[in-house]
């Protein structure tokens, strides 16, 4: 696409130039004129640029296509930056083919909302997010092309064919920075290329100054604490400048005439922050298959010496050897080094329809996303949902930060991918989210666990979600059951943390937090695993049955008599899942030869009585309907924990209406999407009536100008794996698990969850349906939406579901709920 140049600058601009350029140009002495002159190709240089505060600042696309961090080794369990073994805490993401969110210090904490490319020429300035197609791929890849780091190519070529841009993208795991190697190659004459970077430091993008300092670019914050990021490359800027987004930036500088001659050396003079942006002219390619090459760095630091410092020190050491180390050599434990150290990998490889490359991918992308302060802090994706249309005026963590659920997800696929020390670090980690007595602010009963907080343990949200308590009771088990804790250790840990948990799954209490004060009253639950309704839940109560049972194995240990309290209350629950969550006169489950309605499991039973029109919550913009109207597959858990068998009939009976196809697409929850291989693949969705995702009539993004009833929860990836899970144990249930139907589940469910893995094989939250307005991204069948990509969950889900196929059982399952529940 040809984007002309404007024939006259744009209003706004004209208004700038007017009303600021004079009194710009008269601020400026002759010292600064000259000590700047190594980057002008004019002489008229302007110290302060107009146009504050800017645009409203967002965050960017959530659909990435990479993450990426250095692989950092415990050292005892914790993360020690130490002279022969320092921790970089740098973590980056790419979407739309350019660098996106740029983490430093702790994961959560943004400093970058994207770095890209701007190219002018014979008539036109493109922006390489928008006019480029783009293909990314793993620079460091075994002979069958698994990933082995997460170091990345990226390949942006000009629609028109005009100019391409390769980039390779990894951080140095001696410093704080990032390294990208950038080369340009035009296709005709006249190609000039410029460096355009909008900062959002410290987790905001309303507060930023940047600046000009010779071949430097700086932006901090106005706060006297700031993170300075500092970018270099060791190819000199023609020009450069820095101003305010969408009014003094150099992008609407560029759309005048395709010249950057706006050179502003600082948005501020008086310590004022807004939404800038920092831009940079490089040699222009004068003829065609010209190229130019050049390694950009950006370094971090808690001071502008530091972090110049480090983009030098990164830049001095070279492309190769920063590559190297990142993957791993003689004196650093790289990414292949952890990847090696995971034994079952290469087995569980064989049980996969790509030969290991998205397994690979997982076990990559899930050890990227913990915190390197808080050693054994989970995070649920580096992504924050929606993004490019959320406000970054205020810091806001997204997904990145700690949910017990999702935790509890990661915690076990490391142990089947065979990491034992990562479960164990974050299962200690969690004591730090568990609501004690001295939590700040709370009063009532405690034991349960947060429902989510930052990294560091900060309170964020503080509803009770009563899986969430029970999960890291289940967590603990396995790791004493797998010999990575002791006896003397899981009893320690009983006292210190579990316990508390179990009591709390017993008898509830009084809860005041925040905008909380409730009182819990199990197994009703304040929230569900979707974090919105209250009642009766057979995906919660799976987990608290399993959590009770875990608890009273351990109590038997230790000689502890509330042992028997536990199993008893787990069985009592075992019995009532039918009256309090299976619904008998359901319209859903009319026989089609008479009136009788075959029972199912609902949702969630707000008061234990599903057989009433009680209605559900409104919610996501969605109006609450009768509970008995809404299917939901959380009822496979009760199989997947071991409470209820596969066979049982009214498991059969929900499985069998959620696959109904023929249900209105707001109640409907399986679609179905075509594999690699052509044949056809099952997606689902949380539950009818979900208003967790895009408008199907305006194509808006969720809540993007409020939340509206037109909104709608798409396919999430994991529950395809959820289902492989279900059927494995149908299958070792009724007998008929052979090489054949183990391969036809392999086929269907493993290469279920491949299909939706992007080209940089990465998971989403959600994928499209198909239902309504494609959006102004036109999704295709299956393609991840802007919610949140990489999900952890789902890459969890996907190697939990390989292993299980691997080992033909269940990677979830507990054997000890299935016997004590029998007894």
């Amino acid at each position: 696409m040809i984007k002309p140049f404007l024939t006259h600058r744009s209003t706004i601009a004209a208004a700038i130039t007017a009303s600021f350029l004079g009194l710009s140009l008269s601020a400026c002495s002759p010292a600064e004129d000259q000590s700047d002159a190594s980057t002008e190709t004019t002489t008229e240089v302007v110290k302060l640029a107009p146009g504050a505060p800017g645009v409203e600042p967002t965050w960017a696309f959530s659909g990435k296509t990479g993450i990426g961090t250095s692989y950092e080794p415990y050292v005892n369990g914790q993360y020690q930056d130490q002279a022969t073994n320092p921790v970089s805490k740098v973590w980056f993401s790419i979407a739309q083919g350019v660098l996106t969110e740029t983490m430093f210090g702790l994961i959560h904490n943004a400093q970058l909302k994207e770095l890209q490319f701007i190219i002018t020429g014979n008539g036109f300035v493109d922006t390489e997010k928008d006019h480029t197609i783009s293909t990314i791929e793993y620079l460091d890849t075994d002979e069958t092309g698994r990933p082995l780091s997460l170091a990345y190519k990226i390949i942006n070529k000009d629609i028109q064919g005009k100019y391409q841009i390769e980039k390779h993208i990894f951080t140095d795991p001696d410093r704080n920075s990032l390294m990208m190697k950038v080369t340009f190659t035009a296709f005709e004459a006249g190609i000039t290329p410029h460096l355009y970077v909008n900062p959002h430091i410290d987790n905001s993008g309303a507060n930023d100054i940047a600046s000009v300092e010779g071949q430097t670019l700086v932006a901090h914050t106005s706060d006297a604490n700031s993170t300075v990021m500092t970018i270099k490359t060791d190819v000199d800027f023609v020009a450069a400048s820095a101003g305010f987004v969408g009014t003094s930036d150099g992008l609407v500088d560029l759309q005048d005439n395709g010249t950057l001659d706006w050179h502003y050396r600082t948005t501020s003079d008086t310590n004022q922050g807004g939404n800038v942006a920092l831009t940079a002219q490089y040699p222009t390619l004068t003829k065609a298959n010209d190229s130019l090459s050049f390694n950009l760095v950006i370094g971090f630091g808690q001071d502008k010496a530091s972090s110049l410092a480090t983009a030098q020190a990164t830049l001095n050491s070279g492309y190769d050897a920063v590559k190297q180390a990142y993957l791993g050599d003689e004196t650093h434990l790289g990414w292949k080094d952890y990847l090696a150290s995971l034994a079952p990998l290469n087995n569980m490889s064989a049980n996969t329809t790509d030969n290991g490359k998205l397994l690979y991918a997982s076990a990559l992308v899930l050890k990227a996303q913990e915190d390197k302060t808080h050693a054994g802090a989970l995070i649920a994706s580096l992504s924050n949902p929606w993004g490019d249309t959320v406000s970054a005026t205020i810091g806001s963590t997204g997904y990145k930060a700690v949910w017990p659920r999702d935790f509890y997800q990661c915690a076990m696929a490391f142990l089947a991918m065979g990491d034992t020390q990562t479960p164990k670090v974050a299962f200690e980690y969690l004591k730090q989210v568990q609501v004690q007595q001295q939590t700040p602010g709370f009063i009532g009963t405690p034991g349960w666990f947060l429902q989510k907080t930052h990294v560091d343990g900060e309170i964020e949200w503080v509803g009770v979600q009563l899986d969430q308590t029970a999960m890291p009771i289940m967590l603990g088990w396995k790791l004493w059951q797998a010999g990575i804790l002791n006896d003397a250790e899981i009893s320690q840990w009983y006292q210190d943390m579990l316990k508390p948990a179990a009591d709390f799954l017993v008898n509830g209490g009084k809860v005041r937090l925040g905008w909380n004060d409730t009182a819990i009253n199990p197994p009703s639950t304040q929230q569900e695993r979707w974090e919105e309704q209250t009642g009766f839940s057979p995906s919660t109560t799976a987990a608290i049955i399993a959590g009770l049972v875990a608890a009273s194995d351990i109590a038997m240990l230790v000689k502890d008599e509330q042992a028997s309290v536990y199993t008893d209350l787990a069985r009592k629950l075992q019995r009532q899942l039918e009256s309090t969550m299976v619904t008998t006169t359901g319209s859903l489950g009319k026989q089609t030869n008479d009136t009788s309605s075959a029972p199912y499991y609902v949702r969630i039973s707000p008061n234990g009585d599903p057989n009433t029109t009680d209605k559900l919550l409104d919610n996501n913009g969605k109006p609450g309907l009768d509970q008995r109207m809404i299917l939901d597959g959380g009822f496979l858990e009760l199989v997947r924990y071991g409470v209820v068998d596969a066979q049982d009939p009214v498991i059969k009976n929900s499985v069998m209406l959620i696959d109904d196809q023929s249900l209105a697409d707001n109640l409907r929850v399986k679609y179905e999407f075509s594999a690699k291989d052509g044949s056809t693949i099952p997606g689902y969705r949380r539950y009818g009536n979900d208003g967790y995702g895009e408008d199907t009539v305006t194509g808006l993004s969720y809540a993007e100008k409020g939340n509206t009833e037109d909104q709608r929860g798409r396919v999430w990836p994991f529950f395809t794996g959820e289902r492989g899970h279900y059927e494995l144990a149908l299958a070792k249930a009724n007998g008929t698990l052979s090489a054949d139907t183990k391969q036809a589940l392999i086929n269907t469910y493993v290469q279920g969850m491949e299909t939706f893995a992007n080209q940089g094989l990465m998971l989403p939250e959600q994928a499209w349906d198909g239902v309504g307005n494609a959006t102004r991204y036109d999704y295709k069948m299956g393609q991840g939406t802007n919610s949140a990509t990489p999900l952890a969950w789902t890459h969890a889900e996907y190697i939990k579901l390989v292993r299980s196929m691997t080992d033909e059982q269940v990677w979830d399952f507990y054997p000890v709920v299935k016997q004590q529940l029998a007894r």
